[in-house]
């Protein structure tokens, strides 16, 4: 979008929840804008809602409840970047993340 595209670059923060991460041993997690309790990737016919965020974070991850919500600060990048680890493709992500 137009204001995403303005946006490019800026540090920016956003509320959610963080969706269970594909690894534990993770730096990115994927923000929701509802609590899910699955990880989205594990189960073929889950849901996949457009409104999330794939967050890359400055240290490895600490796991929140899917249910607690979450606070994350961090740059908003666009393009499209496949994550090494997980595969994971994002188009729209926050970079150098902190988050509580």
């Amino acid at each position: 979008s137009d204001l995403a595209q303005s946006l490019n670059g800026s540090e920016i923060v956003m509320n959610g929840f963080m969706a269970p991460p594909l690894k534990a041993e993770s730096q990115f997690f994927v923000l929701t804008k509802m609590p899910m309790s699955v990880c989205p990737f594990c189960e073929t016919e889950a849901e996949w809602p457009d409104n999330i965020l794939a967050v890359y974070t400055k240290r490895r991850l600490r796991v929140t409840p899917f249910n607690v919500k979450i606070t994350v600060e961090g740059v908003l990048e666009l393009g499209a970047k496949t994550d090494p680890d997980t595969g994971f493709v994002s188009l729209l992500r926050l970079a150098d993340a902190t988050y509580g």
